[in-house]
């Protein structure tokens, strides 16, 4: 009897149940970064400023289960809003499946290993700062949460491939 495929493989978004919906979140933190639109043009920015929330070195939010009480701008993704916003990395694996590209070797359902995500240097790891010590959001403006991140294989993965 061949193996069964991941659920990530088999099932859309909507399919999904909450416990695997919730274990898309790779912990990167790229989305927990403060974003900036231009109110005239409608462009966006990434910054390196993490919600107060986040944790910057875990990539995990500190308060996950209240965070809506906390900050309660905090967006709750769905499959029809992950189709609809344009500020999701395109790292994310919501993004990714939702856009029918597979899960990133990195990721951790894919690697087996929720410290990938760090080690590939895909994650916000020792690259945010927290919204309590930032200060003013325009001067921390930067590109790398908006794009495909090159990641970094440890060099035992590198041998195999």
């Amino acid at each position: 009897m061949p193996p069964q495929a991941p659920f990530w493989k088999t099932k859309t978004l909507e399919q999904m149940t909450h416990e695997e919906w919730e274990s898309l979140c790779d912990g990167c933190g790229r989305c927990c970064l403060h974003k900036l639109r231009d109110e005239e043009t409608e462009a966006l920015v990434f910054t390196n400023v993490a919600c107060r929330l986040l944790d910057t070195e875990s990539g995990r939010c500190s308060d996950y289960v209240r965070r809506h009480r906390r900050v309660p701008d905090c967006v709750t993704l769905t499959p029809a809003l992950v189709r609809e916003i344009d500020w999701l990395p395109p790292s994310c694996a919501y993004r990714r499946l939702g856009e029918g590209k597979p899960l990133a070797w990195w990721h951790p359902l894919v690697s087996g290993d929720p410290n990938t995500v760090h080690t590939s240097g895909v994650s916000v790891s020792g690259r945010a700062v927290s919204e309590r010590f930032a200060g003013i959001l325009e001067e921390h403006i930067v590109a790398w949460p908006g794009r495909t991140p090159r990641t970094r294989r440890p060099d035992k993965e590198k041998d195999e491939c």
